[in-house]
This record gives structure tokens, C-alpha cells and sequence, in this order.
């Protein structure tokens, strides 16, 4: 069965889904929808049988892709993926899912009735460290959860604007909060400190907090904080470390190092999540097998729950039930 995928968004993920994509059997990049036709023209132009659009509806009625993947903005989220709903196509979403709840809670509750195969953009549940992180969990009883994104100031303009990015804990360390789902369980209350120290003066129009804070209390009783900042001149510090009655799980990007009583093991990624989260997807498009997506958008709904009571947290100054 040859698959036609439609694309919405132009920016460097949607360029990554369409490499990985181009690479596997029996499946074409059929459309491109930007925010201008000319856009979506200059990214079609490296894919011979993908249409330019400049417009998602005429691209839906026109193209009738397979499968539609979403590489938008934050705030630009909402219409597209009701519009896929209500049509019953597919969809892999680049998180996260948007800024506010109430713009997509529309969106989970039409997926849900519809049971549509969806996929979400958290990459580093497919990651061979957080496999074997889980692995390792289940000889240890899990405590505290301990969460860094530590970098600088994205160069994207809509990045430093709350109104189109809903902040770097919205934005970025949304892996991590997903992450300590994945790994610890769901997340009962927020509490967040936020504060603006240096960003808002060194770019103009900037707003978002450049540091800040999160505590989770989660079923179960673990306690999980999750700190970061964007105020910095270099990336520096990424993961997540579990802390257990068998020792310490450090998880990165590029491997797990398990801290024992004895010794300390690294694992290395082996694996290109990326690679895998596209076909985990493109598998249940094809046979309606989902067993191998990690996360749905009813599933990240729930992480992208945690950030959005994080940023009223820390606007209102209080503790946030789930």
C-alpha cells in the first residue's frame, strides 16, 4: 500500500519527518502546506511528486493524503488537527500541542470518539536509554526524579513571546515532563517559580521567563522538579535523573549511565528515534496496528496538562491540582 503524506509547517522538522520519510518503502510526500504558498513552493521543490499549498483545506480536498503530519508553531495549533479529526485522517503532531488547554481540549475529545491512529513528536520515549532506564526500574523502587534544560535563547522570534511559545517549560522541557510520565507516573499537583532575569532586556519584544522551577508530586509519591533556564550563551545540560533504592539513572540524549552500590554501567544509544517514532506511525497508518506509538495525542495531551498548570503556577502563585 503506497502512502501519500501531507506535511503542514516548512520549518526544520517538517524538512526531518520528510527525509526519514522519503526513506522508507512505499511512501511519498504528496503535499506541503505553508503559511504562504510561496513557502510551501520552496520546500516542495526537493520532492518531485509533492504539491505546494497555502492553505490546509485545499491541500486536504485536493491531495486526500493518507496521513498528515503538523509541524507548526505552538500557537498555531487547534484548527489544523480538528480539521484532520473531522475528516478522519491521521496525524503525527510535532509537540507541543499548543499553549492553552481549552484550544485543543475540542481536538482530544473528536480523536478520542473517533479513535483516530495519532502520533506525537516526543522522541525521547523511543530512545534505547529510557528502555533500558525502564528496564532497570523494575528492581528499584523509584523516589525522585530530577529534570535539567539548561541552554540559551532560541533564534526564532515566535520562541521569546509567551503568546507563541507559551514559555521554554511549554516549549522545550515539555520532553522532560513527558518523560517523567513515561518513567514515574501521572502528575497530581504543579507548583512553579518562574522569574525574568537578563532575556527580556537582550532581545527586543521578548517576555517569556528565562529561568524557572517546576515541582510535580505524582500518584504514588514520587516528587519530581524539573528546572530551566534559556538565559545562557551555550547549551549545557540536558536529562533527567531518577534517584532509586538501587542507585542513581542518569538519562541523556545520547546514552544511560546506571550508578550503583558497586559500579556504574553506560549505555549508549544505539537507535535514531526519530527514525522510529515515523515508523512506529507510518506502521499503524498502514495496518492500524498502534501498539508500537509510545505516545498518542491523548497521551500528550495529558503531559502538555502538566506545563499548562506549570505556567498558571507560576502566573497565580499557588499549587496546581490535575
Amino acid at each position: 500500500m503506497e502512502l501519500r503524506i501531507g506535511f503542514v509547517g516548512t520549518g526544520k522538522f517538517a524538512e526531518k519527518h520528510q527525509r526519514i520519510v522519503s526513506q522508507m518503502e512505499g511512501v511519498t510526500t504528496a503535499a506541503i502546506c505553508g503559511r504562504t504558498l510561496e513557502s510551501a513552493e520552496r520546500s516542495a521543490i526537493q520532492w518531485p511528486d509533492a504539491k505546494a499549498y497555502g492553505n490546509t483545506e485545499q491541500m486536504l480536498d485536493e491531495c486526500k493524503p493518507d496521513a498528515v503530519y503538523i509541524c507548526v508553531p505552538p500557537m498555531a495549533h487547534g484548527e489544523i488537527e480538528m480539521s484532520l479529526a473531522e475528516r478522519g485522517i491521521p496525524f503525527f503532531v510535532e509537540k507541543p500541542l499548543a499553549i492553552k488547554t481549552e484550544t485543543i481540549a475540542a481536538v482530544r475529545d473528536k480523536v478520542a470518539g473517533q479513535r483516530l491512529v495519532t502520533a506525537v513528536g516526543y522522541n525521547w520515549r523511543y530512545l534505547d536509554s529510557v528502555a533500558k532506564a525502564r528496564e532497570l526500574q523494575q528492581n528499584a523502587t523509584t523516589g525522585l526524579a530530577l529534570g535539567y534544560w539548561m541552554g540559551g535563547m532560541p533564534s526564532t522570534p515566535w520562541w521569546r513571546r509567551r503568546e507563541g511559545s507559551g514559555g521554554q517549560f511549554v516549549e522545550q522541557s515539555t520532553h522532560l515532563v513527558d518523560l517523567v510520565r513515561y518513567l514515574c507516573g501521572e502528575v497530581e499537583e504543579v507548583y512553579a517559580a518562574f522569574g525574568r532575569r537578563i532575556v527580556h532586556e537582550s532581545y527586543e519584544g521578548a517576555d517569556v521567563a528565562d529561568v524557572g522551577s517546576v515541582t510535580m508530586k505524582l500518584a504514588g509519591g514520587i516528587v519530581a522538579t524539573i528546572s530551566n533556564t534559556c538565559m545562557l550563551p551555550r547549551g549545557h545540560h540536558t536529562g533527567l535523573d531518577l534517584y532509586t533504592s538501587s542507585g542513581v539513572l542518569e538519562i541523556r540524549s545520547a546514552g544511560l549511565k546506571a550508578i550503583g552500590r558497586d559500579r556504574t554501567t553506560e549505555y549508549r544509544n544505539g537507535t535514531d528515534p526519530y527514525v522510529l517514532e515515523n515508523a512506529a506511525f507510518l506502521h499503524a497508518v498502514r495496518t492500524g496496528d498502534t501498539s508500537r506509538i509510545r505516545s498518542d495525542y491523548a497521551d500528550a495531551f495529558r503531559s502538555f496538562e502538566v506545563t499548562a498548570a506549570a505556567n498558571i503556577s507560576a502566573e497565580e502563585g499557588r499549587p496546581v491540582r490535575l
